[in-house]
């Protein structure tokens, strides 16, 4: 196991530290994945929004580490109603206090994990095809 810096003297990363974080991985993916994204853009915020939230049905905004925000690929079809551009949000906040909680894990790990579970639940990947895509990545 890796000894983790002392983050006493550390700073955070910032929304841009962890956006750069995020579309790196996203490069960085197995090739059938990464082309169902294209190129959605990755947004940080500190938190969920309230109604984010209130949609998941969550109480504690630490619950959420990430969320692929856009209509499933499967809705799209046949739609003649324009649509919200699809971008993923990765909460920083949660997203640090989980890496905290996880010191053998790097940040860049937990972005992995988080960016493609939001991605695989958007595009109705099961949780078997999601474990084979992390076990690629890695």
């Amino acid at each position: 196991m890796r000894s983790r810096p002392d983050l006493r003297r550390a700073h955070a990363p910032t929304p841009d530290d962890l956006a750069a974080i995020g579309e790196q991985v996203l490069r960085e993916l197995p090739e059938p994945f990464r082309d169902l994204v294209g190129d959605v853009p990755v947004r940080v915020q500190d938190f969920p929004d309230e109604a984010t939230l209130a949609d998941l049905e969550l109480d504690e905004p630490f619950d959420l580490l990430g969320l692929y925000h856009g209509v499933p690929l499967g809705e799209r079809l046949g739609r003649d109603v324009a649509h919200d551009v699809d971008m993923i949000f990765l909460y920083r906040r949660p997203l640090l206090d989980f890496w905290c909680a996880e010191p053998e894990m790097t940040l860049e790990h937990i972005v992995r994990h988080v960016l493609i579970h939001e991605i695989g639940h958007h595009f109705g990947l099961s949780d078997a095809d999601m474990e084979r895509i992390e076990a690629e990545a890695d």
